[in-house]
This record gives structure tokens, sequence and C-alpha cells, in this order.
């Protein structure tokens, strides 16, 4: 099959792509240029990063992975000896996607974590902070807990460098990793810290909603004192207070306290919760998880007479 193609900053012909497959140790001789011998008593980073760099790129063309993949991580290095940490920072991104290819799928978060370091060398924040995302989206599906982690480091890159409204898909995107881990406590933690953000950047609709989204990941772990805890501490909020948000986790709380699983299921409908995000939404659909029923006699227990809508005194 006859390839012709051009890829800056080089020009590669199909029988040079052929060459460099059928060659195994085609890096060998680039490999020399960084090594000290008796003859040789400085690196020749300059030139080898070139070839290196032109190797990756036809690899990658012809499809060969790992090869690609190994000349993307030396690529990058010897940017990092040329004092070009932005470069080496994408070649290391390179390199995860050829380890993605290959589904070597500790190389890619290991991969994107490097690049987000040189990207802070460089004092680019917001990029180191995507290189991690991205690695936490390739791993979203495979290494769940390395993914989240991912996207945790992710936000506090952000939240250091006070670009908080710059994370909230982010603390989402964490949170819905939590839950699908399990890890409830873990997924409110971050919507407590998105509604922290959105405060900071008077996001108050966006902070609402994550306040209401909190209390209903407790519900859904069926952890009702937790949830009236957190709507307690939400409620101290004026933001949160005054909005339609607190109404739905208002009635939603009492609901649960009266054992009332229709008004549950009902309250779970309304449109403060379908406008949250689908994984809070599917959670909230699925309430009650546990015997409500036990929270009413637990409330009569305490000495609480069960609320006569009726009486108005």
């Amino acid at each position: 099959m006859h390839i012709s193609f051009f890829m800056h900053p080089f020009h590669f012909s199909p029988s040079s792509i052929r060459a460099c497959i059928r060659k195994s140790k085609f890096l060998c001789p680039f490999c020399r240029k960084t090594r000290l011998s008796f003859t040789r008593w400085s690196t020749d980073w300059k030139r080898a990063t070139v070839l290196y760099e032109q190797a990756a790129n036809a690899f990658r063309v012809a499809k060969d992975y790992e090869k690609a993949k190994t000349a993307f991580e030396k690529a990058s290095k010897g940017q990092e000896m040329l004092s070009s940490p932005w470069d080496a920072a994408k070649h290391m991104e390179s390199a995860a996607t050829q380890a993605k290819e290959l589904s070597s799928w500790k190389e890619v978060g290991d991969f994107y974590r490097r690049a987000s370091e040189l990207y802070i060398e460089c004092g680019r924040s917001q990029p180191a902070s995507d290189a991690l995302e991205k690695g936490a989206r390739a791993l979203a599906d495979t290494l769940l807990d390395e993914a989240a982690q991912l996207y945790s480091d992710a936000c506090t890159i952000l939240e250091d460098d006070e670009r908080d409204q710059m994370a909230f898909d982010l603390y989402r995107a964490a949170a819905s990793i939590y839950i699908k881990l399990e890890k409830y406590s873990d997924a409110v933690s971050f919507m407590m810290r998105l509604g922290l953000a959105a405060e900071k950047c008077n996001a108050t609709n966006s902070q609402s909603k994550a306040y209401l989204s909190a209390i209903i990941i407790y519900l859904y772990a069926h952890d009702f004192k937790q949830a009236e805890k957190c709507y307690n501490d939400c409620y101290q909020i004026d933001a949160f207070a005054n909005s339609d948000q607190n109404r739905c986790a208002s009635k939603l709380l009492a609901a649960y306290r009266d054992g009332d699983i229709e008004e549950i299921k009902h309250v779970a409908q309304s449109s403060a919760i379908s406008n949250l995000d689908n994984v809070i939404i599917k959670l909230a659909r699925k309430l009650p998880t546990g015997d409500v029923s036990a929270l009413k006699e637990d409330t009569v227990e305490d000495g609480e007479e069960p609320l006569d809508e009726n009486d108005l005194t």
C-alpha cells in the first residue's frame, strides 16, 4: 500500500517508514548520542531529540504504538535536558496516547502525571490540570480509584491557582467516579468542594445544586442522619436557604421523617432534581433505598409527635 503524508516539522516518505519498521534496533543509533564514552565526553541531546521526534512520528503513523511510545518518552527526556519543559510535556502526553492504544493503563496514568508536572514547571496550571483530566478520562472505565485521584489532583491544581471556576466539571466527574465505587462520603466531599468553589465565584445556582446533590447522595446511601446534618449545615448559607433546591431538600427530608414512600418518589420527580447532573437524577429516582418506616418509628421514640398539617398552633 502506498502512503504519502507530511507531518510538521518532519517529512517522511513511505520507504523511510518501512525502513524504521524493519530495523528492530532503530532507536539504538540515537541512544548512542546520549551516552558518554572514552571518545564522547558530552551528550548531543539536541541532535538525539530531533531523531527521537522523527522516529516517534514515523512509528505513530505506522501504528507501531510500542515503538512510538518509547520514542516519545525519549523525545520528552531530550526536551527536558534541553530545558524545554513545555515540549517535554507535549511529548509525554503523546506517549500517554500511545500507551492508551496499547491498553497499558498504568503507564497512561504515569505519563499524564509526568506531563502535568512538566506543565507546572512552566507555570501553566490550566494545561497541568487538563493533562490530569485526560488521564482520568482514559482510566474511568478501568482504574477507577486512580481516575478519581487524578480528578482530585486536577481540582487541587486549579484551586491552588485560584481558578476554582474552571474546576466545576472536574468536581462533578470525580463525584461520579466515587459513586461508581460506592464511596459515597467521598462523592459528597466533592459536591461540597463544588459548592464552595461556586460560592467564591458567586455562582449561586451551581452552589445550591451541589448541596442538594450531596443530600441526595447521602439519602441514596441510606444515611439519613448525615443527610439531615448536611442539610442543616447548608441551610446556614443564605444562597441555599433562599433557593428552590433548599425547598426540594426540605420536602424530601420531611417525607423521609414521615416514612412516606409515595411522597419521596413524588419529590424525586420535581424540576429541582430534574435539573441536576444525570448521575444524581438516577440516584434520586431510585429513592428510597432502605426501610423508611424505621425512620418514622425512631422519630416517635425520640418524643416527637407526627406533624398534623391541620394543626396551626
